[in-house]
């Protein structure tokens, strides 16, 4: 099953039940005003399954335009969780080589804030690549939707756009590196009623197109993330409060090569089996 947020004939957001002949239920007939009132349920699976036996009005998923889904939901983000992204960091910058091989074995996960919910760029939308910066890329990502308890709702597909420049250059520019305007793209929806196990049984890859020609391609699989889903949202709920629940991107396993860089007007399509496909356009900011 999967959620998605829209905006209907009178330019209003809705929220939306994918069904499988790619169809949007409108669950605003049946009073669903936000997302976050199901992933706060006891049992999302089992409230989305009710609504699915309610006749209810539907418009094809084609004709919509799908907003991030997310509200009032901050986005943070896991670093160095695949054995790939460790080895790219560690490359990129010999300054902090020891830090990202330190962060990958340790028993605490790199944690780090990404956007506000009100700055993630919907499916369509344009992400950014900083005008300062010489070397800018995506990164693909799973990412779990937790609700105000910490418990794992959902999943998604995030793009964790990077400055890997001014990352390498200093460790501590790394809030510059990720976080600017246009810098995380969630979306298109939210898949509930999957399991961990069944979460890792999907495929992420990624395509690059360039003035029509693909110009970069790359694949991972969920199952290479070294952490536990359970052990990063609790690590991310220490000592802290979501109200209304967070998104936590899970790290990256696919990187580009050093020589490829982002250009304005690329196309970024990321795909993750058990959720669907995001795409985005590039702009410089």
């Amino acid at each position: 099953m999967k959620l998605c947020r829209f905006r209907n004939s009178r330019n209003e957001v809705s929220v939306g039940l994918v069904v499988e002949n790619d169809f949007v239920i409108d669950l605003a007939a049946a009073g669903v005003t936000e997302l976050t009132s199901l992933l706060e349920k006891d049992d999302p699976a089992a409230a989305v399954a009710e609504l699915s036996r309610q006749e209810l009005p539907q418009a094809p998923l084609s004709a919509l335009r799908l907003c991030a889904p997310v509200e009032r939901q901050e986005v943070w983000a896991a670093g160095v969780t695949y054995q790939r992204s460790k080895t790219a960091r560690m490359e990129e910058s010999s300054f902090s080589a020891t830090a990202y091989d330190l962060v990958y074995a340790a028993e605490r996960p790199e944690l780090f804030f990404k956007s506000m919910p009100d700055k993630v760029v919907p499916p369509g939308g344009p992400v950014g690549i900083r005008g300062d910066a010489r070397w800018n890329v995506p990164e693909p990502e799973l990412a779990l939707v937790l609700n105000s308890r910490g418990r794992i709702v959902g999943y998604t597909i995030g793009n964790d756009m990077s400055s890997r420049d001014i990352e390498g250059e200093n460790l501590l520019y790394l809030p510059q590196a990720k976080i600017y305007r246009g810098s995380c793209a969630l979306g298109p929806c939210i898949r509930v009623a999957a399991s961990e196990a069944e979460a890792r049984e999907w495929a992420i890859q990624i395509g690059i197109w360039r003035n029509g020609a693909r110009v970069f391609a790359g694949e991972t699989a969920v199952a290479h993330i070294k952490r536990t889903f359970e052990e990063l949202a609790r690590f991310l709920f220490r000592s802290q409060e979501f109200p209304h629940g967070a998104v936590l991107l899970t790290g990256t396993g696919i990187v580009p090569p050093d020589q490829f860089t982002l250009k304005e007007r690329d196309e970024i399509e990321i795909h993750i089996s058990g959720i669907g496909v995001l795409r985005n356009s590039v702009i410089v900011v």
